[in-house]
């Protein structure tokens, strides 16, 4: 058996243990990184850690560590309680209010993460204190953030009109754009209708209690600290395009030390477990590239004599691999695999290009991609595990029916 399908088949091992034995995948990935780095792939130890997603880990725990502080000085209220104000208490609206601030965020220039590191944290303490769903709040902060992903200013919008225009295909930076805002409001709209978005239409406006209200407005030392932290957090990534969880941690430690007693429990709420499943599965993937079995799996795929059901294939891999890993180091990847393919001429470049990024993108919810790992490690009030499955099972929805759908869409009309 070659080394490519050794590594396949150890992946759905890994995944039929955790889910049989309820033992953390993170774990499990951990161990068959290193028996099939070693053993089937003969990597050294270097490649294995190479694998290892530090930014992501930073994320996770800057982010977490943040507003672990925040809810505990009463910053983290304080939001929420100015958020229900302006929507005039109407719970319905909240959830696309998140949606709309993500992809604003994203439009202008935020990488996805940063914008769900953003957001997120605000939306699910807002589906804890008001009973949203929390499914239904974290797939409306990102697919918020993917809807404004591909603007031309945007981080994917540079990465894949830059790649089609160094391999001289043809391109629609407006294409790209609408076809990826359109797919993930459809979808939004959706998710709100299923998970429970029209109860929260009919519910009548949450009316503020007035002696809470009176100290949870209250701006006290450490709420206007943690403020400025949060909008230092804005500006750092935003503008000056910092890494979201390296600002955050340094955020985190300036509000610790001047302000111990607040920050004493923070760091026994970082998600520790979140963050050791989602490194772990994230250093195996790390481990299929480098043994080249994602490589394999496009060239097989590319292969396929005919050119929509290649098409379809290819959107398929976009989605699942995404569902597991970068989006942002997928896309350029992901283009150039197909370039020969749409070379050819079979296929609409603008149609296929635009199904391509819709496909590897509308999977992040996934809990295993970083805007899904972000929903997850913010989520409260919820059993954590359940709330994993939940994600994973709409993560695989989403990744069975976004790609085949976007095929259909952009790809069979001949798009380019």
């Amino acid at each position: 058996m070659s080394p490519e399908l050794i590594s396949i088949f150890a992946l759905v091992a890994c995944f039929a243990l955790a889910t049989t034995m309820s033992v953390n995948m993170g774990v499990l990935a951990f161990a068959a990184a290193f028996a099939v780095g070693k053993l089937a792939g003969g990597l050294s130890d270097d490649d294995i850690f190479a694998g290892f997603p530090g930014d992501i880990f930073v994320v996770l725990v800057g982010v977490t560590y943040l507003f672990a502080i925040a809810r505990a000085n009463g910053t983290t209220d304080w939001l929420v309680h100015w958020a229900v104000r302006l929507v005039g208490g109407r719970l319905a609206v909240i959830p696309w209010v998140m949606f709309g601030v993500g992809a604003v965020l994203t439009a202008i220039g935020a990488v996805s993460p940063a914008a769900c590191a953003i957001v997120a944290p605000i939306a699910l303490n807002l589906a804890a204190r008001h009973g949203i769903n929390p499914l239904l709040m974290g797939a409306m902060v990102v697919h918020g953030a993917q809807a404004g992903g591909f603007s031309p200013i945007s981080v994917y919008g540079v990465i894949v009109n830059g790649v089609v225009a160094d391999n001289k295909l043809p391109g629609s930076p407006l294409v790209l754009f609408l076809g990826s805002f359109a797919a993930n409001l459809l979808i939004a709209a959706v998710v709100f209708v299923v998970l429970g978005g029209m109860r929260l239409a009919r519910s009548r406006p949450v009316a503020p209690d007035q002696e809470e209200s009176a100290e949870v407005m209250r701006l006290t030392r450490d709420r206007v600290l943690t403020l400025l932290g949060l909008v230092s957090l804005v500006v750092c990534t935003l503008v000056f395009e910092l890494d979201a969880g390296l600002v955050a941690m340094t955020v985190a430690v300036v509000l610790t030390v001047m302000s111990p007693k607040a920050a004493a429990n923070a760091p026994a709420e970082v998600t520790w477990p979140t963050v050791l499943l989602i490194c772990g599965v994230l250093t195996y993937v790390g481990v299929l590239k480098e043994m080249g079995t994602i490589d394999y799996v496009g060239h097989a795929v590319a292969g396929v004599g005919l050119p929509l059901l290649a098409a379809v294939l290819l959107c398929y891999i976009g989605g699942i691999v995404s569902a597991f890993a970068s989006s942002v180091g997928l896309m350029g990847a992901l283009i150039s695999l197909a370039v020969p393919f749409l070379e050819t001429g079979a296929i609409g470049a603008v149609g296929m290009v635009t199904a391509l990024a819709v496909s590897a993108t509308l999977v992040d919810v996934s809990p295993f991609s970083t805007n899904g790992a972000i929903v997850l490690a913010n989520a409260k009030g919820v059993d954590r595990e359940v709330f994993f499955r939940r994600l994973l099972v709409y993560g695989a929805a989403v990744a069975a029916a976004g790609p085949a759908v976007a095929w259909l869409i952009f790809v069979v009309p001949g798009l380019g």
